[in-house]
Order: structure tokens, then C-alpha cells, then sequence
């Protein structure tokens, strides 16, 4: 919904209403995962490895941007029979496009690729999509679709507008899994801003490269969203679409636009920066322990009332009950709510040091959802939780986060900590709408060392030059005084009273925002 309240309501009203509907059910072919290879020098390697652990799975934490995307390469290039792709943007860019080739390459060495695709943000890459589905060995498929293939903004707005209840509702997964042994699942999505490549701000994130028995849970999910009702093969839509012509000509723009990627400043310090460091096809260290995909039902998005067994939050609720000393809450769209704010407040009562990071109102590209979180702000700090937002520092020097050259910065990652012992990382926000209206999932790992590594990635991104410190000033009263951002800035300690590093107009749309009842909608 946030995605149609920026439209305003000229864009309603430049159009007749109509009766909307996705498009006519069409007769589709179930597929399931592939066994996984075992006959490849990667699968050797990983077998080999899974079967000095038993039942455990094996982690890489992806930190750094650049790790993660060329992570993602090596896999596409290494994959011998199958490819399967779930995200919820699959960007029309540079890094897209690199991704875009690979699978093209690897479907022309008879590996089996499917794409599944959030339909909210495809109509920018549909003609990529289109192409890259007329290749025999890919399939494309878009989830909850729109009416019509490539819906201009007055359409999508009125199609919103009269089939709100289903288009509210979307599909946030991303997983991207190899040949069914290895599997990479976080926070990112396929584009230039989500691995360090956009010219603005970039965000920071955090995934995790699995091997081991929870790849083949996360085998399941993918097929559990492919072969279901909402799954809409792309060649559904009426309109143009594709043909073998459309492909050949995009081979050469991809092959182009993949030259110029390599020969880019962006690869070149990707190269020095990882000359020989471990990624998804290389020997190295792994963090091992037992693992648990979560996984939210695709029916979901069909329920009309909250429904808890179709989603992961009972699953995720365990984890945190269960936390005796620490909870570490990582967020980018962090809105507690009452239920939420008393759930922390109670933690903390029985002495559960608990700290939260997110983004502040400068690194922040949701307002709306920052003015939600901000009504919470107090009676959390007043409850004693540790609250830390995201400064938009430059990226040059963001090391707590992995450095970049954009020109800032916006924490995405969405990860939880249960006293350096337990740990997630998904694609769950903590709010209502990943909550009750999209589908989510992560992994769930009982692995001291992993939780040690993502509380040394928290301690370092909360520190005082890349996080402000919210706190309420001491002033005698029973519930302290106004609140306040505390940082450094060049090594000295600074203070505001007010979101820092925003203009005033900023602040007064925060104010208003929080007038207006939207916190069910974000």
C-alpha cells in the first residue's frame, strides 16, 4: 500500500472506474525441484562438506554488497541442472541485467531456470521477462498479478483502488537457489541499489549462503509459490509478447551491457576487493548448526483474517520468547505497535537487555512508515529498549555496513539476535504489513558463531559515527525529559532535539503523516 499512497489522488482520478480482476485462469504446468547434483565439482565439495556435519546446515554471512552479488554470479555460472529465483523486485538495471545474462548463459547449458517475480515492481522488466521466457529452458512466472500486462500508473492506481484487498498483498520471499545444493536467502532483491551499485543512496543489507538440509526446505517453499493459484505464468497476459527474434536481440544487448559491467570501477574494486575471499563457489570457512527455514503459506494472501498457522510469526515469537539475556532486533521498517511495544516492554521487565536498529528519518525511504515507528519511540525508551538509527552516511565510509560510493545510505537488513545464541535473517520487516498482508520468510539458525558475527555486524553499525543514539533526556521527571539523538561527528560528541540531518519540511510531513490513520496500510 505505501507503494500507491505516493501516487496521491489525481492519478484516481484521471480514470474511469472499472471492474478489475488478474487475469483468466490458464492451464499451467506443476514443476518440482530437481534432485540435487552430485556428480559436479561443486556438488563434491558440498556434499562432502554436509556430511562431516550430519544434520546440521552450513552458513556464509554476506555482509558486503559486492560478496553478495558476485556470490550470486558464481552460482548462476556454476549451476549444471537448475536455477530457481523467488524475489520481490527483479530490477531492470545494470545488476539485473548482469543476473539477467547469467541465467541466459546457464539455460543455454541446459540448466533449468524459473523466475518468480512480485508483479508490483515488474512492469519495468516485463519485456526482459517476456524475452528471457521464449528461452525452452526458462520459465517466468509473476505473482498476484494486475489485470493487464504493463498497466500505466492511472490504470494500476484504479485497479489498486477497486482490488485492494488482493493487490495490498505481496510477495516479499527471496531466495535464489543452485543446482538444490546451495541456497542464498536475505534481505536483498535482484538491483543496483541493493548491491552497492546505484548512483544514490544504496542499502545495506544482510543474506545468508546455505548448504546442507535447509536447502532442501527451501527447495519446498519455492515450489509451494510456483505451482500455486497466484502463480501467473508471464505469458498470461494478453498483449505483445516475445519471440525468438526478441530474444536473439536481447542476447546481444545483454552480452553488451555485461562487457560494459565488467569493465566498470564497480568490478574492478570488486575484484581487488575479493581477490580470493570466500563466496558461494569457493573453499572456506562455514558456520554450522541446526537450521530451520520459515516460510509464510502463498494462502496467505487469500485470508480474509489473520490467520497465524499460515505464517511465521508463531515461529519467530518462540525464538524471542525464549530470550534470556539479550534481543537484538535489526529493521529497516520497524513499527512495534501496542501489541509489539508491550511485548519489548515486558522483556526488558524480566531483565532482557533489548536493542533495535533501524533506519533514522534522514537514511529512512519510507516517511510514512518512520512517522508509525516514531509514535512508538517513547514508551520504548521509557520501557527501557535501546533504540539506534541508521545515520545516511556516506558510503565511502560505512564500513559498519559495508563500504560503497553512493551517496548514502539505508539499512534493509532484517535480522534478529536471541542471546548470541539464536539467530534470523529474512526478508521480515517488523510491522504489520509483513506481518498480516505480504508473504515472508528467513532462516532461523542455532549457531553461537553465526549470532556472534551478526551481533559484531549490530555493535559496529550502532556505533556513535554511523547511528544516532535515542535517548530521553534526563530531567527529574518520572518518565524522563524530551528526546534526543546523540552521535559523534569527527571524533566529538554531538546532540540534537530534533531528526537530525533533515530539512524542516521533512519533519512537518513526518507530523503530518502521523495525523492520518496509515499504520495498517504500511
Amino acid at each position: 500500500m505505501r507503494h500507491f499512497i505516493k501516487m496521491g489522488g489525481s492519478a484516481l482520478l484521471a480514470v474511469a472506474l472499472t471492474a478489475c480482476s488478474p487475469p483468466a485462469p490458464m492451464v499451467k504446468q506443476a514443476s518440482r525441484a530437481l534432485p540435487p547434483t552430485v556428480g559436479t565439482p561443486a556438488a563434491r565439495y558440498v556434499h562432502a562438506e554436509a556430511d562431516r556435519h550430519q544434520d546440521e546446515s552450513g552458513f556464509r554471512l554476506l555482509m558486503r554488497s559486492t560478496n553478495a552479488l558476485m556470490s550470486r554470479v558464481a552460482l548462476a555460472d556454476h549451476a549444471q541442472h537448475s536455477l530457481d529465483l523467488q524475489y520481490y523486485i527483479f530490477e531492470n538495471d545494470a545488476t539485473g541485467r548482469l543476473m539477467a545474462q547469467r541465467l541466459l548463459a546457464a539455460a543455454d547449458r541446459g540448466v533449468r531456470v524459473r523466475l518468480l517475480v512480485d508483479d508490483i515492481n515488474a512492469s519495468q522488466a516485463i519485456d526482459l521477462f517476456d524475452a528471457l521466457d521464449t528461452h525452452p529452458n526458462i520459465e517466468v512466472r509473476l505473482f498476484n498479478p494486475f489485470a493487464t500486462r504493463n498497466p500505466s500508473l492511472p490504470s494500476r492506481a484504479t485497479q489498486f483502488l477497486l482490488d485492494t484487498h488482493r493487490l495490498n498483498r505481496r510477495m516479499h520471499n527471496k531466495s535464489f537457489i543452485a543446482d538444490g545444493n546451495v541456497a542464498i536467502v536475505g534481505g536483498r532483491n535482484i538491483g543496483n541499489a541493493y548491491f552497492d551499485a546505484g548512483n544514490n543512496t544504496n542499502f545495506r543489507d544482510l543474506d545468508l549462503i546455505a548448504i546442507g538440509p535447509v536447502v532442501q526446505q527451501a527447495e519446498h517453499a519455492f515450489d509451494e509459490y510456483w505451482n500455486c493459484d497466484a502463480a501467473y505464468p508471464v505469458k498470461a497476459f494478453h498483449g505483445k509478447h516475445a519471440d525468438h527474434y526478441d530474444l536473439a536481440k536481447l542476447r546481444v544487448e545483454l552480452a553488451h551491457d555485461a562487457r560494459a559491467f565488467a569493465q566498470s570501477d564497480y568490478a574492478q574494486a570488486t575484484l581487488d576487493e575479493l581477490p580470493g575471499g570466500a563466496s558461494a563457489d569457493r573453499p572456506g570457512d562455514w558456520f554450522w548448526g541446526p537450521a530451520t527455514l520459515v516460510a509464510d503459506q502463498p494462502s496467505k494472501i487469500d485470508a480474509g483474517t489473520d490467520q497465524p498457522q499460515l505464517r511465521i510469526g508463531p515461529d519467530i515469537k518462540v525464538m524471542t520468547d525464549a530470550a534470556q539475556h539479550e534481543l537484538l532486533l535489526i529493521s529497516p521498517y520497524f513499527i512495534p505497535g501496542d501489541r509489539g511495544t508491550a511485548y519489548l516492554d515486558a522483556l526488558a521487565k524480566r531483565g532482557v537487555t533489548v536493542k533495535v536498529l533501524t533506519n533514522s528519518l534522514a537514511s529512512s525511504d519510507e516517511p510514512m512508515v518512520y512517522a508509525s515507528y516514531s509514535r512508538y519511540r517513547r514508551p520504548l525508551l521509557e520501557s527501557g529498549v535501546q533504540l539506534y538509527e541508521l545515520q545516511p552516511a556516506s558510503g565511502a565510509s560505512q564500513t559498519a555496513t559495508s563500504g560503497g560510493t553512493s551517496s548514502g545510505v539505508s539499512l534493509h537488513a532484517k535480522a534478529i539476535v536471541v542471546d548470541r545464541q539464536k539467530v534470523f535473517i529474512g526478508s521480515m520487516n517488523m510491522d504489520d504489513r509483513s506481518k498480516l498482508l505480504n508473504t515472508e520468510m528467513g532462516i532461523i539458525v542455532d549457531c553461537p558463531p553465526l549470532a556472534a558475527a551478526v551481533t559484531e555486524f549490530f555493535d559496529t553499525a550502532t556505533l556513535p559515527e554511523y547511528a544516532y543514539r535515542v535517548t530521553l533526556k534526563a530531567d527529574g521527571s518520572a518518565h524522563g525529559g524530551a528526546i534526543q539523538w546523540q552521535a559523534t561527528d569527527h571524533g566529538k560528541p554531538v546532540s540534537y532535539d530534533h531528526e537530525p540531518g533533515v530539512s524542516t519540511g521533512r519533519r512537518v510531513e513526518v507530523q503530518m503523516f502521523k495525523l492520518l490513520p496509515l499504520e495498517s496500510l504500511l
